[in-house]
């Protein structure tokens, strides 16, 4: 006998519409703080599409019993809040019916809280595939966000997410990845190239965002790249290239994929640049993107002089000039100046100075023998080295010798050329004159021996007067180094500048060779143009300036270079002498990277660099990688933390390397507290604009 089938005993609520002006707010609703989108926001959202989700609501009693007609809403508070608004601007009518659930029996804070509780929150992968549809419907990025009350910004950015390959969005709706992770990834947008980093990603000890993009992102041209500034990226982007832009990170402008287009442009760019200049009367022209340091050194540089100012350049940098001291004038004492008069003086010296900095008029004679350097500056703009004369395009130098009227000898001879050891002569040059032959000229012999005489009087004399004696000697450093010939001087001075055989990665671009190069132009401007001026020039400048001048040339002169083939350890140890005494700080002129120092030592040195930089834990934490992402993980873990190779410490200056195992302990310790909270967080992490998407179904 078959049994009777079961009747379910599960009701559903009535749905029913009610009109707005029956509804009131209950006291029982559980959300008290607010949260997600704002009341308005919702308010325009209902206005737009009509409400998603209705009321849940409950009858008003009266205390016998009796329905008053009246409907209190326990849960749908915030949607209850946006129609009582779009009532009050006039948008809805009061008596506009809701869809609403009405219950009956339980507890109305239990309904309440069920509806807030109960809810799954939307993933965010949702979300941007939600956005990625809307536009594939046609909607522009501008509606969307206006739509979800988002900014056009955040719509980009879903839509960056959205376009990530299909199966790094799959780990990530899996929780295999963090959000932070997926937008490191929206860097490259090329599915392939994202599959091969997260495969490299998982035999990697560094798997932040930071990692992923400088992954994705090998090889690439920075836009703050020289190149990519000389070129332009609007230029390069016209040319089919690639740029590569993180919208969720500063990524100063991105990064250049296609490195063949940028080199071609530039090299296009220098060439055309070259032409102007050769243009101009130059025997030579040298061009490359950078010249290794010291490439100038042995080429004598041709002094020009600017070329005038018109009366009207002249009364336009007159106004200027008025124009800013009356505003140092006005504002002198005060602790702080306001921002427009801030503004205004800097915009006043960089008029001013684009006078000083005028283009330089050469002799055509000159010009015709000496060549230029055309390549690119630090900051992306284009460097012209103009004058350079080679030792083989410079004139034939005149003897400098009196005519047989006066019977001078050479102004060049010294004692030592034509004496014996003695300061003496070699021997019957040449025969007294006869008494009675009148008024004739010195012996060369006879010259010879007195000025033997005047030179030792001037070495006593000299060693008498330290003032005088560095004066001479400043003026003969300065003569060898500023001017054409070194023989104005009659001291046997010389200063040697030594070039490097070896050149370092972006040693003519570093913080010390921009430093040097400043220097060099700023004295080259302030020295007189002719070698005869000198003297009298250096005589008129007070102390401090000459210091400073002495100080400069003698800096040309150091060579700390350990070579092989020229072993020289007095002259090292000297080295440090010197950089202790001048506090030298190569951290700051210095950083440790793949290319400068962690790709071409051994894995042990690699390893030891981090352990006293961070400590050993880190560094047994890189020791199983390969060589090339040892050092490339390295590279971001001493970032930042002054570490020095040896060659480049300081005696007696604290380094990295000195921290004691006391402060050791310590950074390991808060690194294992960072590892544990890292691996803690293993779910999606939080994104503030997630709850922009809630829509009027709340």
């Amino acid at each position: 006998m078959a049994s009777a089938k079961k009747k379910p005993t599960m009701t559903l609520s009535p749905s029913r519409d009610i009109p707005f002006n029956q509804l009131v707010l209950s006291q029982s609703n559980v959300r008290r703080i607010k949260a997600g989108v704002s009341v308005e926001e919702l308010a325009e959202d209902i206005a737009r599409r009509g409400i998603l989700q209705g009321l849940t609501v409950r009858p008003v009693v009266a205390e016998n019993g009796a329905e008053t007609g009246m409907f209190e809403v326990p849960a749908g508070g915030r949607r209850f809040r946006a129609l009582e608004l779009l009532v009050k601007q006039k948008r809805l009518a009061k008596t506009a019916p809701v869809p609403c659930v009405v219950r009956e029996g339980g507890i109305a804070e239990e309904d309440s809280l069920a509806e807030n509780v109960q809810r799954a929150p939307l993933h965010p992968l949702d979300q941007f595939r939600a956005f990625l549809t809307l536009r594939e419907k046609g909607q522009a990025e501008e509606e969307i966000a206006a739509t979800f009350f988002v900014s056009v910004n955040v719509v980009k950015q879903r839509l960056k997410l959205a376009s990530v390959s299909p199966v790094l969005l799959d780990i990530y709706a899996e929780d295999g990845m963090t959000l932070a992770q997926l937008e490191a990834f929206t860097v490259s947008g090329d599915h392939a190239r994202q599959e091969q980093v997260f495969e490299r990603l998982k035999a990697s000890y560094d798997k932040s965002a930071y990692a992923i993009r400088r992954m994705l992102t090998e090889g690439a041209v920075r836009a703050t790249d020289k190149r990519a500034q000389f070129i332009g990226i609007e230029a390069y982007v016209d040319a089919g290239g690639t740029v590569l832009r993180d919208l969720f990170e500063g990524d100063d402008g991105g990064w250049l994929r296609d490195v063949a287009v940028v080199d071609q442009m530039v090299a296009d760019k220098l060439s055309a640049e070259s032409e102007a200049i050769a243009a101009e009367g130059w025997k030579w022209t040298e061009v490359a993107p950078d010249f290794a340091y010291g490439h100038t050194y042995g080429l004598r540089r041709l002094v020009g002089e600017p070329l005038p100012l018109t009366a009207e350049e002249e009364a336009a940098r007159g106004a200027l000039k008025a124009e800013f001291d009356r505003l140092v004038a006005e504002h002198e004492g005060a602790d702080e100046l306001p921002d427009e008069v801030d503004q205004r003086l800097g915009e006043l010296e960089t008029a001013l100075d684009a006078f000083d900095e005028r283009p330089l008029s050469f002799d055509p004679e000159e010009v015709a023998r000496a060549g230029a350097f055309i390549s690119i500056a630090g900051d992306g703009h284009l460097r012209v080295d103009r004058g350079y004369v080679r030792p083989e395009d410079e004139a034939p130098v005149a003897s400098e010798t009196q005519g047989s009227d006066d019977g001078a000898t050479s102004a060049g001879t010294s004692a030592s050329d034509d004496g014996d050891d003695a300061g003496g002569v070699r021997g019957d040059v040449t025969a007294e004159p006869e008494e009675d032959e009148g008024l004739s000229p010195i012996s060369d012999r006879l010259m010879t021996e007195l000025t033997a005489h005047r030179t030792l009087g001037l070495r006593d004399a000299l060693g008498e007067h330290p003032d005088v004696a560095f004066r001479a000697a400043l003026h003969a450093l300065t003569l060898k180094i500023f001017y054409q010939y070194g023989s104005d001087s009659c001291l046997e001075l010389d200063l040697k500048t030594v070039s490097f055989g070896a050149q370092a990665p972006g040693l003519n671009d570093s913080v010390s060779a921009e430093a040097i190069r400043a220097r060099h132009e700023s004295w080259t401007k302030t020295l007189p143009k002719d070698s005869a001026d000198l003297w009298d020039a250096l005589g008129d400048w007070d102390s401090d300036s000459r210091a400073a001048l002495f100080a400069h040339i003698v800096s040309l002169s150091v060579n700390a270079v350990s070579e092989a083939w020229n072993r020289r350890p007095r002259a090292l140890a000297h080295a440090d002498q010197l950089a202790q005494a001048v506090d030298l700080d190569m951290a700051a002129r210095w950083k440790p990277t793949v290319d400068t120092f962690l790709g071409r030592v051994t894995k042990a040195r690699i390893l030891q660099a981090v352990a006293e930089a961070k400590g050993q834990r880190p560094a047994d934490r890189i020791a199983h990688l390969k060589k090339g992402d040892m050092a490339t993980e390295a590279a971001t873990l001493l970032d930042g933390t002054s570490w020095l190779p040896e060659p480049l410490r300081t005696p007696g200056r604290e380094t990295v390397a000195d921290i004691s195992a006391v402060e050791l302990a310590v950074v390991e310790t808060a690194e294992v507290a960072d590892e544990t909270a890292m691996a803690d967080d293993n779910g999606i992490a939080d994104d503030d604009d997630v709850a922009a998407m809630t829509i009027a179904a709340e």
